[in-house]
């Protein structure tokens, strides 16, 4: 791709994830005050007049992080200067000049990419009559801007415009490609340690985002963009929950919000396991937000290599989970080992496959030909002295594949009798893997006559 690189860079706490958001009207990066939330490198495309650029939001440079992870922090650092087309080199103004901003300039002075100082923070004439200090240590051009008080972000994008490349022929072209819809969002949700940011690596065949045996390394959502036949993906790498009563401050808040809002904007979800572990509560607690939300699922039990080494087979698993999740014994299930790329593109294809299910439509001739059949061969009990009926059933919508079924009452339907429609439809029509929502309407009067 010919869209330009544009890394946001400094040491840590000098707002450069609130940066991030501000520039592109959304919130996509973690901001807190904590130092060292942002871990891996986040990105977006931003559409800015006829240019096109990709927005990196970077860890802070220098930072001690609270799990003796800076080693990798820092390498996801590396890798975002080494490809940076321009530099976003944000400091504090409210904090001052400090030593560490001095090392990050000294660092950055050496690499061929041009940069733009940001003094950030100048929410008051104080502040910004103290910003000269700072213009010593970029030689390139300096923009104030507050994001608390929304100053500045014009300017901003104007000198950033300013000093990116010359415009590639093909940037056009493959800007609106970055920045158009995937075909597919693919959630990676799971419990800590499950394995979710390998998979990521290995999809988008490069380390994309942090993986360590620590557990909770990623924090952020991480949209990370891959290619299959031609067709863009987007794999969202979401953070490993915990159980409620451990989750500890808000970084870990917003982390288990952002995998909440992962599933929902997914249209297919990859829900995690460690074969070397049991089913915990957390595991329960995503499948059901997964149920809730009608979303397209596949059950992956990842290390596949030590579930083989520990005599495990892949029919204990399938028995295992569908014990663990009964409402959900439609779900495929996938084994793979993703330090080793084993399996991969079958989940993937597998994840289209049930994707298309989702989007099926199927006329009303046929589902009440279905219904009619299933009504034959099982009819609905009794309730109250009241027999159940249900006049036609007609499909409304997809993904989920919602069918309405005219009855004559809805509350008389049993929850057996319910299930039981719901294994005939997923049997005979084209949603044999996927969440079907069956909706009982009275019939109206109008219906009737």
């Amino acid at each position: 791709m010919s869209v330009p690189k544009v890394a946001i860079v400094g040491r840590p706490n000098v707002g450069k994830s609130s940066l991030f958001n501000w520039i592109v009207r959304r919130r996509v990066s973690i901001v807190d005050p904590t130092a060292g939330v942002t871990r891996d490198r986040v990105t977006t495309v931003v559409h800015e007049g006829e240019r096109f650029f990709e927005l990196v939001d970077t860890g802070g440079i220098g930072v001690v992080d609270s799990d003796a992870l800076e080693e990798e922090i820092e390498r996801q650092i590396e890798i975002g200067l080494n490809v940076a087309d321009l530099i976003l080199f944000v400091v504090d103004a409210k904090a001052g000049r400090t030593s560490l901003d001095i090392d990050v300039a000294e660092r950055l002075r050496h690499l061929p990419a041009p940069k733009v100082l940001v003094v950030n923070k100048c929410d008051g004439e104080r502040t910004k009559a103290e910003a000269p200090d700072f213009f010593g240590l970029c030689d390139g051009p300096a923009v104030l801007t507050s994001v608390h008080g929304n100053h500045g972000r014009d300017e901003l994008i104007d000198t950033v415009l300013a000093n990116l490349p010359p415009a590639d022929e093909t940037e056009p072209a493959d800007g609106a490609a970055l920045a158009a819809d995937p075909e597919l969002h693919l959630a990676i949700v799971g419990r800590r340690n499950a394995g979710k940011s390998t998979f990521i690596n290995s999809l988008a065949e490069e380390e994309r985002v942090i993986v360590s045996e620590v557990e909770g390394t990623t924090r952020d959502s991480i949209d990370v963009r891959f290619d299959v036949d031609g067709k863009t993906l987007v794999a969202i790498d979401t953070a490993g929950v915990r159980k409620r009563k451990s989750i500890a401050g808000d970084i870990e808040f917003y982390s288990l919000v952002r995998a909440k809002e992962s599933i929902r904007r997914a249209d297919v979800v990859l829900m995690f396991f460690d074969s070397t572990k049991t089913v915990s509560r957390v595991d329960k607690q995503l499948v059901e937000e997964i149920y809730e939300s009608h979303k397209p699922c596949i059950f992956v039990v990842n290390k596949w290599d030590l579930g083989l080494a520990a005599d495990m087979t892949s029919e204990k698993w399938v028995k295992y989970l569908g014990i663990s999740f009964p409402t959900m014994t439609y779900v495929p299930i996938a084994f793979l080992t993703a330090k080793d790329s084993k399996n991969i593109r079958q989940v993937v294809n597998l994840a289209q496959s049930i994707f298309k299910q989702a989007r099926e439509r199927v006329g009303t001739g046929k589902i009440n030909e279905v219904l009619r059949s299933a009504i034959d061969r099982k009819q609905p009990p009794y309730k109250a002295n009241r027999r159940p009926k249900i006049y036609y059933a007609t499909q409304v919508s997809t993904e989920p594949p919602t069918i309405v079924m005219k009855c004559n009452d809805p509350k008389i339907f049993s929850a057996d009798w319910t299930r039981y429609l719901l294994s005939v439809f997923r049997e005979k029509l084209p949603f044999a893997e996927v969440p079907i929502r069956l909706i009982f309407r009275a019939r109206e009067s109008a219906d009737a006559s």
